[in-house]
């Protein structure tokens, strides 16, 4: 193995432990917030968020207010359609379907938020779901996102 492969090598699994662990401290601070205030910060969802904020932060499915406003427009789907067509199969499908036409239509695609229609039809939450978890903890998740990487900024290999 070259020694430039080698050092490629290296920086890709540094680069991939650091995100690994940003995305430890951020889902840590939302189930310590959780565990301890009893304000629900954490959605199924936001695992895989944090794999594209954490890993992929130069993606566009990483910007802060399509990872905010996905995360709320697709709760906020999966909510109206609990509402006004009950929980039935067909219901959790047409609020996938919704989703995905909406982020599409609006250009406010996070791939992620789409299961949040799921988590409501799952879990039938009332009106706060919009605030708790999902506004306030996918905001907090792109912030600590956002100070992770001022922190740890990946190294530009295009200079």
């Amino acid at each position: 193995m070259s020694h430039k492969h080698a050092s490629s090598h290296h920086r890709h699994w540094l680069q991939a432990w650091l995100a690994g662990l940003g995305a430890v401290v951020a889902i840590c601070f939302l189930a310590g917030i959780t565990d301890s205030t009893h304000l629900p910060l954490l959605l199924g969802s936001f695992g895989s968020s944090a794999v594209l904020v954490f890993g992929f932060p130069e993606s566009g499915f990483s910007k802060p207010a399509r990872v905010v406003g996905a995360h709320v427009l697709c709760a906020a789907i999966g909510l109206i359609s609990l509402h006004f067509c009950g929980p039935h199969w067909w219901a959790q499908a047409l609020s996938v379907g919704l989703c995905v036409s909406v982020m599409l239509g609006l250009r406010l695609v996070h791939p992620p938020a789409g299961s949040n229609a799921l988590l409501v039809f799952a879990m039938q939450p009332d009106w706060t779901f919009l605030l708790w978890p999902t506004l306030l903890g996918s905001l907090a998740l792109v912030t600590l996102a956002s100070i992770w990487q001022r922190l740890f900024p990946k190294p530009n290999h295009h200079a």
